[in-house]
C-alpha cells in the first residue's frame, strides 16, 4: 500500500472525508480521496481496496463513492462490512455499476459479479423493495436507502429512447420492479446505483 500524501495519519484532522474508491486516473471530485490499486495521477493512495480500507480508523468517513469497481471484486460483502465500520453515523455509500442486461457487462474479462436491482438485497437490510430475499445471515450493517436505474448508450441515435426509459421505468418502486421482471430481456439497462446507509 501507498499513501502517496500521507493521509492516513492526518485523517482525524480531515473535516470531510470522501472516498472515490477505485477511481483510475480521475476522480469525480478533486477534494475526494482517490483509492486505486493501479497508481495513477488521480488516485492518492494505491493498494489492495480491502488492505486500504483496514487502514482507516472507525466512523471516519462521511461518503464513499464506487462507480464501475464492485463488479471487479472477489468479496463484495467483506468491503461492505469494512465500509460500514469507517462510515460515520450520518454517513453514506454511493455504489454504481453495471446492470446483468448490459451487454458490455461481459467483453470486461475482469468482470467477477452481476448486478440487477435485488443484489444487495442479499447482503444489506431492505425495506424499500417489495420481494424479499435470504440475506445468509450476512450482517453488513447497512441498509438500503435508494435503488435507481440508468438506461444509456453510446449510441446517439438510442439515447432519446433510454432517456424515458430512465423516467418511466424510476417512476416508482413498482414500475424497477417490473422493469427488471418483464422487461429486462428486451430493453437492456446500463447500470444499476446503490445508496446505502448506516444502520
Amino acid at each position: 500500500m501507498l499513501d502517496k500524501k500521507n493521509i492516513l495519519p492526518q485523517i482525524a484532522a480531515y473535516k470531510t472525508v470522501i472516498l472515490d474508491i477505485g477511481c483510475g486516473p480521475l476522480k469525480k471530485q478533486p477534494h475526494w480521496i482517490g483509492i486505486d490499486m493501479l497508481d495513477a495521477d488521480g488516485v492518492d493512495i494505491t493498494g489492495d481496496i480491502y488492505e486500504v480500507i483496514k487502514a482507516f480508523p472507525d466512523g471516519c468517513v462521511d461518503e464513499v463513492h464506487a462507480t464501475h469497481f464492485l463488479e471487479h471484486l472477489p468479496d463484495v460483502p467483506d468491503l461492505l462490512i469494512e465500509l460500514n465500520r469507517i462510515l460515520k453515523q450520518n454517513g453514506f455509500i454511493e455504489i454504481v455499476v453495471p446492470h446483468f442486461s448490459n451487454a458490455y457487462f461481459y467483453s470486461d474479462y475482469t468482470h467477477q459479479k452481476f448486478f440487477g436491482l435485488y443484489s444487495f438485497s442479499y447482503m444489506v437490510k431492505d425495506n424499500l423493495l417489495k420481494r424479499k430475499v435470504p440475506s445468509y445471515n450476512l450482517h453488513t450493517g447497512l441498509q438500503l436507502k435508494a435503488v435507481f436505474l440508468h438506461f444509456k448508450s453510446p449510441w446517439i441515435i438510442n439515447r432519446p429512447f433510454r432517456k424515458l426509459c430512465q423516467v418511466i421505468f424510476n417512476a416508482s418502486t413498482f414500475m424497477k420492479e417490473w422493469y427488471e421482471d418483464s422487461w429486462s430481456s428486451n430493453i437492456s439497462c446500463y447500470e444499476v446505483e446503490f445508496i446505502l446507509i448506516k444502520l
